[in-house]
């Protein structure tokens, strides 16, 4: 039978929360993932996640087992439609590198070029998304994410009222053959891997499911038309919401460091990838987490 001590919680960690200056973001300092973790000290990273919409751990030294066991804490585990580009013996993670091995890529190259919450062309799009270091760039390869709280605050009225309570639609393919970054090219997609991608609509404006904020919900990564508007209003409507999106003061930049990994919340930001010279090794880790349907 097992003993008292092999039934007790983990110990709590010391670690801090520390939010970043301009609102939106927060690292935290003293965390081990690779340690067994109690509900405690879960629960006040769940709450900065909310809080911040963006939290950074420093410092870590995980498997990718401890990242998908981590992940999965937080809700089901969603795969990506590009399977080449899944780590092997870890179909849960997917590989963002422009390393090429063989003369074929090992991972998504061009993620993220666009402004975009993730998988918010699913049905259920993302929750969040875990973005874990492997190899780091000596110069480039931020991400930048923008509050898209902040972004319907901003809405002149007329714009605001122009679209609550309308849909949008989502495709994941929406800008998928466009112009390659460094001669990459995405794969050709199969019939099987455009099934699992058909076009969905969400609310433009859609509610936060935990802490009820109301936030955009489009992008330019994945969002083709407003639902019910002629062509030429649906596309003027979405510029101006674009650049309300993407305002200075809303953007937080993120620079990385070894052992990072970032944990976003794709139902309050956008996130671009920032690029970096097509010389430099670039390799992480991406896990998704399943959201709600939006509201």
């Amino acid at each position: 039978m097992p003993s008292a001590a092999h039934l007790a919680a983990p110990a709590s960690q010391p670690f801090e929360i520390r939010p970043f200056a301009a609102g939106t973001g927060a690292e935290i300092i003293g965390l081990d993932l690779a340690q067994p973790l109690n509900d405690s000290d879960f629960a006040r990273i769940h709450r900065a996640h909310l809080d911040y919409h963006v939290v950074v751990f420093r410092e870590q030294n995980i498997t990718p087992a401890q990242q998908v066991a981590f992940s999965r804490r937080f809700g089901e585990l969603q795969i990506h439609v590009l399977k080449q580009f899944l780590l092997p013996g870890h179909p849960e993670i997917l590989r963002v590198s422009n390393v090429v091995e063989n003369g074929q890529n090992i991972g998504l190259s061009d993620a993220g070029k666009f402004w975009h919450s993730d998988l918010s062309y699913k049905e259920l799009p993302s929750l969040g998304s875990m973005l874990y270091a492997q190899e780091l760039p000596s110069e480039g390869g931020d991400t930048l994410f923008a509050d898209m709280h902040k972004a319907l605050e901003a809405l002149p009225a007329e714009l605001r009222n122009a679209v609550e309570g309308r849909k949008a639609s989502h495709s994941y393919t929406a800008r998928y053959n466009e112009p390659a970054i460094n001669g990459y090219q995405r794969p050709t997609l199969t019939a099987e891997q455009l099934a699992q991608v058909v076009v969905v609509d969400h609310p433009v404006v859609r509610t936060h499911p935990e802490t009820g904020r109301k936030a955009l919900f489009v992008s330019e990564g994945f969002t083709t038309h407003i639902v019910g508007l002629p062509e030429d209003e649906s596309r003027q409507i979405l510029a101006e919401l674009y650049r309300y999106s993407v305002l200075p003061e809303n953007v937080h930049r993120h620079s990385w460091r070894e052992g990072d990994m970032v944990f976003w919340d794709n139902r309050s930001v956008i996130h671009l990838a920032a690029g970096c010279p097509a010389h430099l090794r670039r390799t992480l880790h991406r896990t998704t987490i399943q959201g709600d349907a939006p509201f």
